[in-house]
């Protein structure tokens, strides 16, 4: 088994750059194709003659989808690296007097607790302690490990860089050639399979690229615009790490049903370190925030696009999140939908061709109406046969 796991790590490292390319693609897909219409369309309206048009836009389209995603992602390295600095060495800074805010504050409000004041202040000094000794005694002598681990970072980092670029080329072949891929795929699925299951499997692609990519640009602009306003809303009021709690706020709102939290902890902490009445007003703003994303937001850019009831998304979120991590929990929801809809489509044809009635409701008991023996439902079967009469 362990074998199996390591040559699929194997394959997994070396298809990372087309992963990462393909990725790329899918999400930049709109803008190029958005870039690819306008360029062509202006050609045929300029009286120049410009020899293979069609070539020109996918050119400057591919430059353009690469320029924006360059830019997305250098702006969001930029805003959140020099606050998340900032934001540790205050945390540094403030730790200790922190810390003997807090053991001034337990004394005055245990006054007449002299024990619980002893066992709190016992916490207290054994933290400290632990902490110093933890950089005395460990961070220190073990500084080559240390240096052993930052040069294995640092690789890690360098081998993400260049799977990074040499994604971004499989990414501009991925979009210049996609319709002649998805013809070669669609060549290869008519050889090997009847007519018949070759449609279906068409169709189920067809339903799956909408089902990925409405929610998928849907998430992305929610997340956007819940960042913008957490950015506007702080602004306003003066809170401190504006940019870097906006930041954390708008990526992890990518995260269905979880994301908000996994953002609004860190954040609040970190409004914590500063003003304990900042981080009170932001948690309270958060909650509203959600409230408003959740009802009014999220069923305005996406509508009903998977169809799954709230159950269900909890499900997807958690069973993606526990396969395959941050990834999963993005996707987790689309990819539940699609095989939700696959399942639920092969029930009800199994069940048209028992003559059996496919809609839910005919098969919810009433738990709640007392009924005579007189009064029993009929079977769905025979119900069905008497309504064709």
């Amino acid at each position: 088994m362990r074998d199996v796991s390591e040559v699929i790590n194997v394959i997994l490292a070396i298809l990372t750059p087309f992963i990462y390319g393909l990725v790329m693609a899918y999400l930049l897909c709109p803008i190029y194709n958005f870039t690819v219409r306008s360029i062509y369309a202006l050609t045929k309206r300029v009286n120049v003659n410009i020899p293979r048009p069609l070539t020109v836009s996918k050119a400057v389209a591919s430059l353009v989808s690469i320029i924006v995603l360059l830019v997305v992602i250098t702006g969001i390295l930029w805003m959140i690296i020099p606050g998340l600095v900032e934001s540790i060495a205050n945390i540094i800074q403030l730790l200790p007097d922190s810390m003997d805010s807090l053991r001034s504050w337990l004394d005055v409000k245990l006054v007449g607790w002299p024990e619980a004041q002893a066992i709190l202040n016992g916490w207290i000094n054994n933290f400290t302690e632990n902490a110093i000794a933890f950089v005395t005694e460990r961070l220190l002598p073990e500084y080559s490990s240390i240096a052993a681990g930052i040069s294995e970072g640092v690789m890690g980092v360098f081998n993400v860089v260049k799977n990074f670029f040499l994604g971004i080329i499989i990414c501009v072949y991925f979009l210049n050639s996609k319709e002649n891929f998805a013809a070669q795929m669609k060549k290869i699925i008519m050889a090997v399979f009847s007519r018949k299951a070759a449609d279906e499997i068409v169709q189920g692609a067809h339903f799956t690229n909408r089902t990925f990519g409405g929610f998928i640009n849907g998430q992305i602009i929610d997340s956007f615009i819940i960042g913008l306003i957490c950015f506007i809303v702080m602004t306003l009021f003066g809170w401190e790490y504006t940019l870097l709690i906006s930041c954390i706020i708008g990526i992890t709102n990518i995260i269905p049903f979880f994301g908000p939290f996994i953002g609004a902890i860190p954040s609040a902490l970190l409004l914590l370190m500063v003003d304990t009445r900042q981080c009170i007003y932001f948690v309270i703003f958060i909650i509203i925030l959600q409230q408003f994303d959740g009802n009014i937001l999220i069923p305005k850019i996406q509508g009903s696009s998977t169809g799954l009831a709230s159950f269900w998304v909890l499900f997807a979120v958690l069973v993606g999140g526990g396969l395959f991590g941050f990834i999963g929990m993005v996707i987790g929801i689309p990819m539940f939908a699609v095989i939700y809809a696959y399942v639920s489509r092969a029930i009800n044809n199994r069940l048209e061709k028992r003559g059996l009635a496919t809609d839910l409701a005919e098969y919810k008991v009433d738990n709640y109406t007392v009924r005579r023996k007189t009064e029993r439902k009929r079977p769905l079967k025979m119900r069905k046969r008497r309504e064709k009469r």
